[in-house]
């Protein structure tokens, strides 16, 4: 263990890359943010007038040649992840990347390799809902045995409808709606499910809204059933389409009993009674409903970059998230089940 504070510097400061910054720069024990990495020169002006930040690169290479930082979070545009984790980690960084690690999976297991060759170094890829204060206390539960044997999952991630579709301009690089946002349900099903191997899928989906979606192979709803060699299952839902808000929910089926987390979308214990009826204000994004989790994962990441932890996360999570992932998105693109 290290009493050493970790220096660390942070690369792309769009809309997630500012909130990890300002986490960093404040709110962050053991750590401290001493550069920042972007192509748009608007954004490290940024980091310098909001955080401080004086150490302001242009790009990655740069940074990375800056013996005083321990330790890189990647923001970076999705198809940047992968390349740019494996030149973190041979210059010598501990590594933070947002999910996906890489949208192919002979891409995945090559950067697991080169971490292998650098055991001293923390790989950590950011999925976010492990660190949700309700997730663990469901994760904790099922593994005390709360719901008996596990044996399906249902989970969906929903966003609130953007009328400018501003997602459809990404269709070309996100990976489709599987990829872009049932990555972390993939990611919760195998964790509360104990990680089994995925054998089989199949999925559907629709475009509801957003017509731009459709040269790309992409929809803005979709379904999907994954099989597991154990017996288990699960279900996922995708949208881009809500009308009241964001809405994730995870719903664990066992011998046992079920466990539900994040259902109606809450956005706080307040309930509303008038002539139109009884409800309450829903979630308006994901920043509202996993601002702890947010923290608490990078907490996590510094945490275990300074040995006072194990890293909770593996290279080969994300590398079987997207595994599976992938099979989803060909499924939805043939028709036709996909075997693993």
């Amino acid at each position: 263990m290290s009493s050493k504070i970790l220096n660390v510097g942070i690369a792309g400061l769009g809309r997630l890359g500012k909130r990890h910054a300002e986490q960093l720069a404040r709110n962050t024990p053991g750590a401290r943010l001493v550069a920042a990495c972007s192509p748009v020169a608007a954004e490290l002006d940024w980091a310098c007038s909001e955080l401080g930040i004086t150490r302001c690169h242009d790009t990655l290479e740069s940074m990375l040649a800056d013996a005083d930082i321990d330790a890189i979070v990647l923001v970076t545009p999705t198809t940047l992840h992968a390349e740019q984790t494996t030149a973190s980690l041979r210059a010598g960084k501990h590594v933070f990347v947002e999910k996906p690690l890489s949208l192919d999976v002979a891409t995945c297991e090559a950067v697991e390799a080169v971490a292998k060759e650098h055991p001293n170094l923390v790989a950590m890829v950011g999925f976010v809902r492990r660190f949700d204060p309700s997730y663990a206390e469901a994760k904790a539960a099922i593994d005390q045995g709360a719901v008996g044997k596990p044996f399906l999952v249902r989970s969906q991630t929903c966003d609130q409808n953007d009328e400018s579709g501003f997602f459809v301009r990404f269709a070309e690089s996100s990976g489709g709606i599987f990829m872009d946002c049932s990555v972390h349900d993939i990611d919760l099903a195998r964790w509360m499910l104990g990680n089994p191997r995925a054998t089989r899928v199949f999925a559907s989906g629709t475009v509801a809204i957003h017509d731009g979606l459709k040269p790309f192979g992409d929809v803005d709803n979709g379904l999907a059933i994954v099989e597991f060699d154990g017996g288990q299952r699960t279900v996922f839902y995708a949208s881009r389409t809500m009308p009241h808000g964001h809405e994730t929910t995870t719903e664990v089926i066992g011998t046992a009993g079920t466990l539900q987390v994040g259902m109606g979308a809450h956005l706080s214990r307040v309930q509303y009674r008038d002539a139109t009826g009884i409800g309450h204000r829903a979630l308006p994004d994901f920043f509202a409903r996993f601002g702890d989790a947010f923290r608490l994962e990078m907490q996590a990441f510094v945490s275990a970059c300074r040995g006072e932890q194990a890293s909770p996360l593996t290279l080969n999570d994300a590398t079987e998230a997207t595994r599976i992932g992938q099979a989803i998105t060909q499924s939805l693109r043939t028709g036709l089940p996909v075997t693993l």
